[in-house]
């Protein structure tokens, strides 16, 4: 009896029929002869409903509290799910995180998994029982709940599937896949079979949310294969896994847009030695991700720094830098919410030059100016203003026929 780990997001668990609708797929499942364990999202709407609440309250509400908070938004749609199972003859049982060992660090709101204590779930399957875990939330050595950050209940089910040494990880949300940019933005966009960890990773990290990003971390760290599907229907959607580097690939896997970050710019910085770490140290110890980095050619004896960090962050960021922007009497923090990242993936440009002129190219052609350019070695990120991120999206889409069949490249 292989085990099969299922994820179920917010919007298909939104209500009372969408729940007895997950209910019989997990039972569908389990009449195949598989043991499952189900991850489980809060009510589509619920986080945000609680979010908005807390920020009614205080604009700066404690992280501890807000995980309390946030935690509570999978305990109601665990049980009610279970409820839903039982209904229908099976015998099913709900647990939190903590209830289930999942222990992680201290850091409120964006916590890591440490360890997964997997005994009280086995046990269960071994009576036959179908297992529902709130994902999204953990505890921490000293009994703190904790919370994994927005689409923290993929992380979840990964990490469960990882620990339990599942057959798959199924991702089951309100698309069928993985496709080759959002499809609700570019009516063309083909769906992909199967797609590499790696691609998959530079994908989320660009802003395609389907996946989150530490989820498909663990499942390349691990292993774990894991089926991206929809909630509403049974047809195959992609797999995410390792690909074999001499097997043909596609040049171009997909283009993703991210509206959810801001650049910040600190003006007049002495430039020398040891300034930039001291500026990227006080922002990595408040814990703030930064994403691109542009550092301006020096003018006497001055430059500026720009980066993107996510807009959630910009409070703390302000927080982090005021004591060195004061020392080094310099200029800002200045913020600029109104951009748009718009990223190329795919591991065929490796080999494949002038990748970059042609994204490039299409930009131009649609009067698009790019602000900041990042690349990797199979990505190319650019920021645009947030207005014209759907026309870039659709040009750069366009440019490369990803709404065709892929072009195809060997041994990359």
């Amino acid at each position: 009896m292989g085990i099969i780990v299922q994820k179920y997001g917010g919007t298909s668990v939104a209500d009372t029929e969408r729940l007895k609708n997950v209910a019989n797929r997990i039972v569908k499942t389990k009449e195949r002869g598989n043991a499952v364990v189900v991850v489980v999202s809060a009510l589509g709407g619920t986080t945000d409903e609680l979010l908005k609440m807390a920020y009614e309250i205080t604009p700066t509400p404690p992280e501890r509290e807000l995980d309390m908070l946030l935690a509570t938004g999978e305990q109601v749609s665990i049980a009610l799910l279970s409820m839903a199972i039982n209904a229908l003859g099976y015998d099913a049982i709900s647990f939190t995180g903590p209830q289930v060992g999942i222990l992680t660090d201290t850091t409120h709101t964006k916590a890591k998994i440490m360890d997964i204590r997997t005994e009280r779930i086995l046990d269960e399957i071994k009576k036959g029982r179908i297992v529902i875990v709130a994902g999204f939330q953990g505890v921490t050595v000293d009994q703190d709940i904790t919370t994994l950050g927005r689409g923290g209940s993929d992380t979840t089910a990964v990490a469960l599937a990882a620990r339990l040494k599942a057959d798959v990880c199924e991702i089951c949300t309100d698309v069928d896949g993985v496709y080759t940019a959002d499809p609700w933005l570019v009516p063309d966009a083909r769906k992909l079979p199967v797609i590499s960890y790696e691609e998959m990773l530079e994908l989320a990290a660009s802003g395609a949310k389907v996946l989150q990003l530490r989820a498909v971390e663990y499942g390349r760290n691990y292993g774990v294969l894991i089926h991206v599907r929809s909630s509403f229907s049974d047809e195959a959607g992609t797999l995410v896994r390792e690909v074999d580097q001499m097997m043909e690939r596609a040049i171009i896997s997909g283009v993703a847009c991210d509206i959810g970050e801001a650049k910040v710019t600190i003006r007049d910085v002495p430039d020398r030695p040891g300034i930039a770490a001291k500026v990227f140290k006080a922002l990595a110890d408040a814990n703030i991700n930064v994403d691109m980095i542009i550092q301006n050619v020096s003018e006497k004896g001055f430059t500026d720094i720009s980066f993107t960090v996510v807009k959630e962050d910009l409070t703390r960021v302000g927080r982090a830098l005021e004591s060195i922007v004061e020392e080094l009497k310099a200029r800002g923090p200045y913020y600029d919410e109104n951009i748009a990242k718009v990223s190329l993936v795919g591991a065929g440009m490796k080999t494949h030059p002038g990748v970059a002129a042609d994204m490039f190219s299409a930009l131009a052609e649609e009067n698009i100016n790019i602000q900041m350019i990042s690349t990797s070695s199979i990505k190319i990120s650019c920021v645009v203003d947030a207005k014209e991120v759907e026309r870039a999206v659709k040009a750069v889409h366009k440019k490369f026929n990803l709404g065709k069949e892929a072009v195809i490249c060997e041994g990359v």
